[in-house]
This record gives C-alpha cells, structure tokens and sequence, in this order.
C-alpha cells in the first residue's frame, strides 16, 4: 500500500499520523541511507535544498505538520513517507520529489518512525520558542 501525505494530513492527532507512517525497522537492514555517497549527492543537491524548503513551508516547520508539535531549531529532517531505494536514486524516480511522498519530522519522531517504537518520542519536552524560529532561511 502506498501512503500519502494527502490521506495522512486528514488524521486530527500526532498520534495516528505517526501510527499510519511507522514502519518495522531494523538495525543493520539495507536502506537508501545506507548508500551514503548516494546520500550525500542527493541530500547535498541544489534541487533537493529547493524541495526541502517547500516542504518546510508547507508544514510551517511543524513535526508530522501538526501544529501543536513545532519543531525547533535547524533540525527539520525530511521524511519520504515511502522509503527509497538505492535504484529510486540512481534512476531518478518521481517520488523522490514527491510532494506527495514527504513531511518534515523531528530527529526523534524519525527514528521512531523507522523503529516503530514510541519510545523515541518525547512527548512531555517543552519546546522554548524564539523569534523566527520556524523560518528555514534563518
């Protein structure tokens, strides 16, 4: 089944947007990531900078583009809501630039996200906010 950004930004709480994105991850097993040289390309490219920061401010900065979850600092991680594969980024598949396919998450809801394990969410962390801390030219 193919998840999209469009069927999960109707879910109302956190909490069902991440229990329709987790996967069942483990450590060691082949991913995109794993190819970093491919990694580095990509995530390193000027169109992907340009797609980041669409995607930035599609989700106002917002972690699972819930707006009660802002997401500080400059750690916005892009999250391709159906995992690529070495030959997704070798052939140039669509998905990758899939507005679709992506939302911005926080370093830890990535992670669990990939492990499948809440564990990984702090769900009492009290985020101070700053002026224009949400901007991602900033």
């Amino acid at each position: 089944m193919m998840k999209r950004y469009s069927d999960l930004i109707k879910l109302p709480t956190f909490d069902e947007r991440f229990k329709y994105l987790r996967m069942s991850g483990s450590v060691g097993a082949e991913t995109f990531g794993c190819h970093r040289y491919l990694n580095q390309v990509l995530y390193n490219s000027k169109e992907w900078r340009s797609f980041r920061h669409k995607v930035i401010i599609r989700d106002n900065g917002c972690d699972l583009a819930d707006e009660d979850h802002p997401i500080s600092g400059n750690r916005i991680l892009i999250h391709h809501i159906n995992p690529l594969t070495k030959e997704d980024v070798v052939n140039r598949d669509p998905k990758i630039f899939d507005l679709d396919n992506v939302i911005c998450v926080s370093f830890d809801t990535h992670q669990a996200i990939h492990y499948g394990d809440d564990k990984y969410l702090d769900r009492n962390k009290v985020v101070e906010r700053k002026p224009n801390d949400t901007c991602p030219w900033r």
